[in-house]
């Protein structure tokens, strides 16, 4: 089992930079994959970016692609996001997830329904 706490969110102006940080609790961390999901309001929860269980691959949302950065230190039990050039419609709650994957080396999780566990979310809004 792991327990996900995020940080990090905030208020920017448009074009600005935000870094959220997820830590992680437990000692089988390198065993998860790990993702990044935002919820804006009205709306529902959407991918953002996701990262395998060594670093080594990650994908991205086509929405943040060429603007956000995942990153995780395995020794840290933490995974970031570093979001620059950030947008209004980049407001949301983000959300970090956690799916089991001991045997596989894929950016996943890719959907809602493929995540173990979530953290309790950070609020990030973008004034235009």
């Amino acid at each position: 089992q792991v327990q996900l706490a995020e940080s990090g969110g905030g208020l920017v102006q448009a074009g600005g930079s935000l870094s959220l940080s997820c830590a992680a609790s437990g000692r089988t961390f390198s065993s998860y994959a790990m993702g990044w999901f935002r919820q804006a309001p009205g709306k529902e929860r959407e991918f953002v970016a996701a990262i395998s269980r060594s670093g080594g691959l990650i994908s991205y949302a086509d929405s943040v692609r060429g603007r956000f950065s995942m990153s995780r230190d395995n020794a840290k039990k933490t995974v970031y996001l570093q979001m620059n050039s950030l947008k209004p419609e980049d407001t949301a709650v983000y959300y970090c997830a956690a799916k089991w994957a001991p045997y596989s080396e894929v950016p996943e999780p890719g959907r809602s329904d493929e995540v173990d566990y979530w953290g309790q979310g950070t609020r990030v809004t973008v004034s235009s």
